[in-house]
């Protein structure tokens, strides 16, 4: 079954979905994540920098049967091993090379890959911090004051045809996209929403979801703390069911 089909049915069944972010500039092997892999619903895999996708995919391919989606930062992360790959545009950038350009280089490669491709419209919000992200690309952040814009982002990225909304507040964030905030896109959003950057507690985890997002991200914490993502699926379990 196609991952964003997957995506689709969880949320006609209000089945809330745990992804894990694995970073290969900060994981050059999954090793002591072994034990793990079987626990979230996805896991995703990508990063700011870096261009060792392939052999982490890879890798993870050996130790679990659960999708691997790519989630690049940049073209050179990109490889056919994964089951998916999200084909993002930043929504929030007005910068060509981030909207479009990395797009027209790899249409051709990864059509003939044969990879599913998942459109998905990716808005970076405040954090309080600067992420990798935004170091990375020049991009600035909407601030979570201003939830008119955010909503009219997303729902322009809907519009657009993209199949997902990404909202993220960044790597190591020091606070989470606000309640707020996903509650008033959730409002006026059919498609998945999807919700990262600085979750680290299955409290702010269940808060997100509760508040409207179909699908929470989280990296930096499990890259800390691997084993504590049973926690958090046993949370989620509890009220969402597998």
């Amino acid at each position: 079954m196609a991952v964003i089909q997957q995506i689709r049915i969880a949320q006609s069944q209000s089945r809330k979905l745990l992804v894990w972010l694995i970073d290969p500039e900060k994981q050059s092997s999954v090793h002591a994540l072994y034990p793990y892999l079987s626990l979230p619903d996805l896991i995703f895999v990508g990063g700011s920098t870096g261009n060792q996708c392939e052999a982490i995919v890879t890798e993870l391919k050996q130790h679990t049967s659960l999708p691997i989606v790519l989630f690049p930062g940049n073209i050179a992360q990109f490889t056919a091993k994964a089951d998916a790959l999200l084909f993002l545009s930043v929504l929030t950038s007005r910068l060509p090379q981030l909207l479009i350009e990395p797009h027209i280089q790899m249409a051709t490669t990864i059509l003939q890959s044969g990879i599913e491709t998942i459109p998905m419209g990716y808005l970076l919000i405040d954090g309080g911090r600067k992420s990798s992200v935004e170091i990375a690309t020049n991009t600035q952040s909407l601030p979570q004051t201003d939830i008119a814009t955010i909503v009219q982002t997303a729902v322009a990225g809907q519009l657009l045809g993209k199949q997902l909304i990404y909202l993220e507040a960044g790597s190591g964030a020091k606070m989470p996209v606000s309640t707020d905030i996903i509650r008033a896109v959730r409002k006026h959003l059919q498609i998945p929403l999807i919700v990262g950057g600085g979750i680290s507690t299955p409290e702010a985890m269940m808060r997100a979801f509760d508040a409207g997002a179909d699908i929470v991200v989280i990296g930096n914490h499990f890259e800390q703390h691997p084993e504590e993502i049973e926690d958090f699926v046993r949370v989620k379990r509890s009220k969402y069911g597998e």
